[in-house]
Formats: C-alpha cells, structure tokens, sequence
C-alpha cells in the first residue's frame, strides 16, 4: 500500500512561483522528498514526469534535448544536475514560449550555482530548497515551528501561545534517532534499521553522486572529512585546523565543503554582523542538516549538538518556505558570549537559544541577555530546553520546551 503524501511547508510557496516563472527548480539533498512533492502536488498533475536516474531517458535527453522536451507541453524533469545540457535547451524553449510553469526541475546538487549554468537560466527561473522534512511535517501538519507566530507577538503573550503545544511534546533523544529524512523517520522502526539506511544513503552519495559531480579523487577522504564535521556539528568552521587533523591540504578542505554544501549535506551558518559597540565572530558555524546523519557519522549518543541541529533543520524549513526568507545566522562576540540562531524578519529579530538540559537557569540566558543589551530593538529572547515547561527564566528571555516550537 502506498504510503499517505504528508504536505510540505515548501508546497505553497512552490505553488505560487508556478504561477510566475516558467522554469521552477526544486532542489535538495537525495531522499529529502523532492520527488514525492512534485508528483502530488495538484498544480503539478498534469505535467509528465521523466526522471534522469533512468540511463536510457539520460542517453536520449544527451544525445537531443530539444526532443525530449518535445515530449509534453509541460515536463516534471528529475534529477536534471545528470544532463546539464538540458538547461541550454530549456531556455530556448522558455525564450519561445514563456508560460508559467512549463518547466520542473529537480536535482540533488545545486546546479544553480554553478556560474554557466546560473546564467543560462537566469531571469527564466525561480528555485527553492526542500529540507529534509521537520516533525510537524512527519505529524502531517505540513509546517515548520511557530517561528512565525513568535515574530508577530508580542514577549507577553508568548508564553500563553507556546504552553498551547502539550500535544507535541517528544523526548529530544527519539527525534535526533528517528532523524528527518522520510524514509528512516517514516517507515524504519528502531536505531539499528536506521542505521542500515544510512550507511546505504551514504554509500550511494560517494559512490553514485561525487563521482557524477567530477569534484573528488579520493572518496575515503571525503568520507573522514564528514565524520570530522559531525563532531564539530555546531562549532566555529576552521579550515587549517581540519586540514591538519585528517592530513588533508587546505584547498582539498575548501573543495570539499563546498561539494558538501551543494549537495544539500553541509549548512554553514554566518554569523550575525551588525553590531554597534561589540566586535564579532564572522567565521561561519558548520552544521549537517539531519540528526540521525550527524550522530551516525559521529558515533556516540545524541548530544546538545544534535538538539541544536535538529533546531536548526526546522528554522531552515520555515525560512525557505516564505516568499520573502527571513535572515538565520548566529551570534558571537570576540569575547565569547553567544546565541545559537538568529532570525532577522525586517526590522524584527528573535535570538534562540538552545538547551539540552531539562532545568534551564539563568546562567544559560548570559548569551541572550548579551544579545538583548546589544540589540534593545529585539522584543525578548527565546530559550528552548529539554524539560517539559514555559516560564519567564529572566526579564525578556522565555524559556520553553523544544517541542513547543519546532
């Protein structure tokens, strides 16, 4: 039996760039559901859907794009990063007949940024970024977290609005295991299941999708350099120091992040940089975007770091559903104090901390409180915790449970 469609916090937005660019790309890492939300979303039913995993479609569309695009008046074109020779003759066709919504391309590789290819495109499409998916798209609530909702309210009335979350509350432990890829979050049972999954997930990145990216000689490199950055999950990014420690040279580092990072597997956080009296950190925080991932790559238990990362998965969700994304960065001074994320939504900002301990103290709000001085403007700051309760932990700093918000 086919598993039920869960709807994403992506779906509205994809919906409405439909309306308005003739070339929408959906872009992520593999397995995050790209494929799923183009082949169900209703817009989308009566386009035909030709996946570029399949050899023979991927001989044909290299040996004549032009004629695979003659297929239909209205193409679903998966995994298209396999035939980048596709995009010139997509513009073409675009040039010929700009109707909205012609053309959906999906890809596990941010083909995009490549310059060629950018250019090719530009002004002809619109991209957006499927994360893997958030708990309260697993739930089949197809949202993010109240990120939202806490921008619009007032300090007052957030703790009233969160302690109205009891129904989500989760142990942070099971959500970091179950991590928040569909098929290991959805359909595997247990840790030693999900681990198989991931070893496979994995596999076939380095050994399918590196190779078809041309970026990498030595594979088992680039397989100790993931596992270097599962340690440091939400640590301050230093390029020298990893090249040192795996007895990697630095541009080697560099040309690696990089590939990580357009294959949707590395998220590198900048730091926050308008301060008017504080000099900053501006080197960027280095996260893997999924939980279990992490904590497979890391060996050990979960950790605060992979409560962090599961915080962080959710802010990304919610920022690349807005039509117009707010800023995610963190903060830190040179002096040491600091605050997880930051969330920019014109001129309002909310700075989060995260907390594994299920007892927060004022000692854990040092950051926010630092965060607040330097930034009066901001209404309050949000501590999340691995506890059970909302309170006011200091003036301006509410402390609530993870669960009530992502």
């Amino acid at each position: 039996m086919e598993r039920a469609f869960l709807p994403r916090a992506a779906g509205p937005l994809l919906e409405r760039l439909l309306q308005v660019f003739p070339v929408v790309a959906v872009m992520g890492a593999r397995q995050v559901g790209k494929s799923t939300l183009v082949r169900h979303l209703p817009t989308l039913k009566g386009h035909l859907y030709l996946s570029l995993d399949d050899l023979d479609l991927r001989l044909q569309a290299e040996a004549d794009p032009r004629a695979l695009l003659e297929r239909g008046d209205r193409l679903i074109l998966d995994e298209v990063q396999r035939v980048p020779e596709l995009l010139l003759a997509i513009k073409r066709s675009v040039d010929e007949a700009r109707t909205p919504g012609r053309f959906v391309l999906t890809g596990s590789a941010h083909f995009l940024l490549h310059a060629h290819l950018g250019e090719t495109l530009a002004g002809r499409a619109a991209h957006l970024v499927l994360w893997p998916m958030t708990r309260r798209e697993q739930r089949g609530l197809g949202r993010a977290g109240l990120w939202g909702e806490l921008l619009a309210l007032p300090l007052e009335a957030w703790p009233s609005f969160l302690r109205e979350a009891r129904d989500l509350r989760e142990d942070w432990r099971s959500a970091v295991a179950r991590g928040s890829f569909p098929v290991p979050a959805l359909l595997l049972k247990d840790w030693e299941e999900r681990q198989m999954w991931l070893r496979a997930y994995l596999q076939t990145y380095l050994e399918r999708d590196v190779p078809a990216l041309r970026a990498v000689e030595n594979l088992p490199e680039l397989r100790k350099l993931m596992e270097a950055l599962a340690l440091r999950s939400g640590s301050l990014l230093n390029q020298s120091e990893l090249a040192r420690d795996l007895g990697i040279s630095q541009p080697t580092v560099h040309r690696y992040l990089n590939l990580l990072e357009v294959s949707f597997l590395l998220v590198r956080l900048r730091g926050y940089a308008r301060s008017r009296t504080k000099r900053l950190v501006k080197s960027p925080k280095v996260y893997l975007p999924d939980p279990a991932l992490a904590l497979y790559l890391a060996g050990g238990r979960p950790s605060g770091a992979h409560l962090e990362t599961l915080v962080l998965l959710d802010l990304l969700a919610f920022r690349d559903a807005q039509k117009n994304p707010p800023g995610l960065y963190y903060w830190r001074t040179a002096s040491g104090q600091e605050v997880d994320f930051v969330l920019e939504a014109g001129e309002t900002l909310l700075p989060v901390e995260v907390k594994a301990t299920s007892r927060p103290t004022p000692k854990d709000a040092h950051g926010l409180l630092a965060f607040l001085a330097e930034y009066p403007e901001a209404p309050g700051g949000l501590l999340l915790h691995g506890g059970e309760e909302v309170f006011p932990l200091v003036d301006r700093v509410v402390a609530a449970p993870w669960w009530a918000v992502a």
